[in-house]
């Protein structure tokens, strides 16, 4: 029996390991993690929105009923593409077919002091630490005498205006607004401060110029002051530095202003491309290793003069192509090139509002937010998770109550 080996569960694995199941093969998973996360969710989790098992599903419980599939909680560190030969820090693994989904890091572009002392969301660890960082300044700032140094902990700076960064802008201003300022009577709101800084002209710069006037608009009227053609070049833990010199005393830098291919892809002695990204043949696979594939993030392809974006739904259709690419080579059949479908984008500002694009057509608003809520549940691994997710949802909808408003360290990470 051919053994395929998919080495991350993320959107990309997932859809490629369900692909495969029951089709003859075994199929071993492989993870550092035994839990399947949904990422675009976890800026949820650290604004005190969801709890963080309700954005996490085990992978065994998930794949118990994937005939011919298993997993083993493992890191890989390395490969022999030629051999066939995987290397992990458990031991070694063979494999007929190989498809590489581990996904993406954050790229802090070499800005070693910005590394040190920013928060990013790519772990659900992460999502935890920001939540206690977060609460953990407000319980300072309570009891802080000094003006100045009580701003500083309540300021709150977020570096990149995609997706990311508006969506906790927002959902950040929301817990502040409509929660911790009850919590907190003895401060004032308008001592805190959130600041989303980009780099460019624009937010939300892929989508059309109607839906990204409307983010920048409503995210001022909530209050968040939207720094655009801004760029931030060093931290130190206190203050926040801008490249036109300007310092901003802030206890709290959030940084979501690029991706690079997982580290995985630098331990394969093969050429890399922007962002660490491995180039891939038109059927995603590895020039003269036809039976490895590498999906999601970590693949560099160009499709119509440019690079496919390192998003959740192109490693959806780029894991279940290569999950109907090995079971066509298996049968000799040809494989057509890969071609991603852009079925839209969106992204939610807060209660009630969202942009969106598909069909050829763009949405704000509240049915914007609507159809953000349906797509996020419908992806969502676990029906206790999406039962879940809707109750906290729909409770601060209604009551504008967040109740995961935990810390769970003794103290604050330093950063």
């Amino acid at each position: 029996m051919k053994r395929v080996v998919i080495v991350g569960m993320g959107f990309g694995g997932l859809r490629a390991a369900r692909t495969l199941a029951g089709k003859g093969l075994d199929v071993m998973l492989l993870d550092r993690q035994n839990y399947h996360l949904f990422q675009p969710l976890l800026y949820q989790v650290a604004t005190a929105a969801l709890e963080q098992e309700s954005i996490a599903y085990p992978i065994r419980a998930m794949t118990r009923h994937w005939e011919g599939v298993s997993f083993r909680m493992a890191e890989v560190i390395g490969a022999d593409f030629e051999k066939k030969q995987l290397f992990t820090r458990e031991g070694q693994i063979d494999f007929d077919y190989l498809i590489v989904a581990a996904g993406s890091v954050t790229n802090f572009f070499g800005q070693a002091t910005i590394e040190q002392h920013a928060y990013d969301l790519k772990k659900l660890g992460h999502a935890v630490e920001l939540r206690n960082r977060i609460l953990t300044l407000f319980e300072k700032a309570s009891r802080e005498k000094d003006p100045a140094r009580r701003r500083a902990c309540l300021t709150f700076i977020i570096v990149g205006g995609g997706p990311t960064g508006v969506e906790f802008a927002g959902s950040l201003q929301e817990l502040i607004r409509y929660v911790l300022t009850k919590d907190y009577p003895e401060l004032s709101i308008g001592e805190t401060r959130i600041i989303l800084v980009e780099a460019t002209d624009r937010l939300l710069a892929p989508f059309p110029e109607n839906l990204r006037r409307y983010t920048l608009e409503r995210l001022r009227r909530m209050g968040v002051e939207v720094l655009l053609n801004t760029r931030v070049n060093g931290a130190d833990g206190k203050e926040v530095f801008i490249a036109d010199g300007t310092i901003i005393p802030a206890c709290t830098l959030f940084w979501s202003a690029g991706v690079a291919a997982a580290p995985l892809a630098a331990a394969f002695d093969i050429p890399k491309a922007a962002n660490g990204r491995i180039p891939v043949q038109p059927d995603l696979t590895l020039a003269g290793h036809p039976d490895v594939f590498i999906v999601g993030d970590m693949a560099y392809l160009e499709q119509d003069g440019a690079p496919l974006p390192m998003v959740a739904p192109v490693a959806m259709q780029q894991g279940e192509y290569a999950g109907r690419a090995i079971l066509a080579k298996r049968l000799d059949r040809p494989v057509p090139p890969f071609r991603y479908r852009d079925k839209g984008s969106m992204a939610t500002i807060g209660r009630s509002s969202a942009v969106a694009m598909a069909f050829g057509r763009t949405f704000s608003g509240f049915a914007a937010w609507f159809v953000w809520l349906a797509l996020h549940l419908m992806y969502l691994v676990g029906f206790r998770n999406r039962i879940l997710v809707l109750l906290n949802w729909a409770f601060y909808y209604f009551f504008h109550e967040r109740q995961v408003r935990l810390i769970t360290e003794e103290q604050g990470k330093t950063k």
